[in-house]
């Protein structure tokens, strides 16, 4: 029992870790099922594992240290390199793991390497300099010093700052109802982190470390939440899929409409002009609204939806009431059920996409920029599918001649803007469209 007196506090964070973890891996495998996908990620499960081996060696190390006499020195050293080597690790990957979640996996290899030398050069370091390690008596416990400690710590620190600092720059493309929990927790890890540097002898590190994948873990990587979201996006594509049926298609449009939509905004918010705009909540919200941007054809005849010839002038009329019909579906049904930046956005993109830059569109004849900004995107991405896509009335144009119809439409049916982000990847646009099967 008197080793929980050194290590009591080690324990306590490795059982609360232990639990999570496992929920962690039963939820998250039940989901997996669920969506026949793996959802998750790779970095958070590296990460979860190294923290908790710190953790563990930080216990160890808390006990041997305080049975110098009865411990040979090769094992405290031993135990306090491991400690110092995976907290290492575990700063090194919490980095990584924001770098991932905001802006995406390094595209280029020397990115990774600078990412991960000064982990590996403070490694090397520590290995170096743990010979030299001393035990200080303290007042209530014995703790370390030394080169390798100062080493250790300036390197959890400087990966520390860089994580913060990625968070507080690319605050943007993390969702703001998370954005309030993750600050709080970064200032008590702060705090926590200072505490123990000005009082080595606190022994608290193992506790920012479970602060830390707690709130990782319930606010980016609970698989509960990625449930929801999962029987949402479900919801929303099996009800758009019924409405598309009537128009004699099986739900090829909508999945590929949606997907340029996305990424139409992933490649906008590379525009100067628009990097505060597209935030991660719009893309996310726009990846939900764009499926349900023509539910208001459940309101057109189907004898209008099917016709295989050209419609007459009335026929055409009663066709352009859709995105009507659409935005007051949502507004009267869907939109009450979920966020209001998701309500009003899945309005704006079943009313608007058929606004023309030039004003000549309906259902409103909104010119420019007083068409929404998700309905100038979904323009852009309905009428490239629309046109690569067979229709009842006509067979599928070649993909030059799509390309062709929304360069010419540049600044008279869409906006310039849009099209050049809808340009900028053309392999990308080409992959969503071989994706699917055009019959």
């Amino acid at each position: 029992m008197i080793i929980l007196q050194w290590c009591k506090t080690q324990i306590m964070c490795l059982l609360i870790l232990a639990y999570i973890g496992i929920i962690y891996i039963r939820e998250g495998n039940h989901l997996n099922q669920i969506s026949k996908k793996n959802n998750c990620n790779f970095i958070f499960d590296v990460l979860f594992i190294v923290t908790e081996l710190a953790i563990l060696f930080d216990g160890i190390t808390a006990c041997t240290i305080n049975f110098q006499e009865r411990i040979p020195l090769i094992v405290n050293l031993l135990a306090h390199l491991g400690m110092f080597v995976f907290y290492e690790i575990f700063a090194t990957l919490l980095f990584l793991y924001w770098v991932f979640e905001t802006v995406g996996k390094p595209k280029r290899k020397g990115s990774m390497v600078a990412y991960l030398l000064p982990s590996i050069i403070s490694i090397c370091l520590t290995i170096y300099f743990i010979p030299e390690l001393k035990f200080i008596h303290g007042q209530y416990t014995n703790y370390s010093m030394g080169t390798a400690v100062y080493v250790s710590f300036i390197c959890a620190a400087f990966y520390c700052v860089l994580t913060i600092a990625v968070i507080i720059m690319k605050c943007r493309y993390i969702p703001k109802k998370k954005r309030k929990a993750l600050s709080t927790t970064l200032i008590f890890i702060v705090i926590i982190m200072a505490l123990q540097i000005f009082s080595p002898e606190s022994l608290v590190t193992c506790i920012a470390a479970m602060m830390v994948m707690i709130s990782i873990y319930i606010n980016m990587e609970n698989p509960a939440i990625h449930g929801l979201e999962h029987y949402h996006h479900e919801m929303v594509m099996g009800f758009a899929t019924l409405v598309e049926n009537k128009d004699d298609n099986t739900g090829g449009h909508i999945r590929r409409s949606s997907a340029y939509a996305v990424l139409i905004a992933q490649n906008l918010r590379k525009n100067e002009k628009y990097k505060n705009l597209i935030t991660k909540d719009f893309i996310d919200n726009l990846a939900q609204s764009a499926p349900m941007h023509d539910i208001g054809k459940i309101g057109i005849p189907d004898a209008i939806l099917q016709k295989p010839g050209k419609l007459t002038a009335e026929e055409f009329d009663t066709m352009k009431k859709h995105p009507v019909i659409g935005g007051k579906i949502i507004e009267d049904t869907f939109g009450h059920l979920f966020n209001g930046e998701y309500e009003n956005m899945a309005f704006q993109v079943a009313r608007y996409h058929h606004e023309k830059w030039n004003g000549k569109g309906y259902p409103d004849g909104l010119s420019g920029l007083d068409i929404p900004l998700c309905a100038r995107i979904m323009a852009v991405a309905d009428v490239f599918d629309a046109v690569s896509a067979k229709r009842c009335y006509r067979d599928a144009m070649p993909l030059e001649e799509c390309y062709n119809i929304i360069s010419n439409g540049r600044g008279v049916d869409f906006d310039p803007d849009i099209v050049d982000a809808f340009m900028l990847d053309r392999d990308k646009v080409e992959e969503i469209y071989d994706s699917e099967i055009h019959i």
